[in-house]
């Protein structure tokens, strides 16, 4: 398996990201090929300390599902729409998972 993290920081506008992120942003992601399973959630408000608000999980079989995943129209929207409502930033981590 293997796992792609995305850990979004801390926006501006909390309520303009959440709504974006949930009504358009999850959508598109849910679109992406060979995605075997997704979830997300908000870093606790009261641990400002890690400079993230978000963290978000898309799983795959392998890694070369997820970056056929990234490659594709799907991913590419989902790729392109981080402009519209992540302006403060986003880290992206590939883990293979351990056996």
């Amino acid at each position: 398996m293997h796992d792609v993290i995305v850990l979004y920081n801390h926006p501006r506008d909390y309520d303009q990201f959440d709504a974006h992120y949930r009504d358009t942003h999850i959508p598109l992601v849910q679109k992406l090929p060979l995605l075997k399973e997704f979830s997300w959630g908000h870093v606790d408000r009261d641990n400002h300390d890690t400079g993230y608000y978000l963290v978000a999980r898309l799983t795959y079989s392998s890694a070369a599902d997820a970056a056929e995943s990234m490659a594709s129209e799907a991913g590419k929207a989902s790729v392109d729409d981080l402009a519209n409502f992540a302006g403060a930033g986003v880290t992206v981590l590939n883990v293979g998972r351990g056996n």
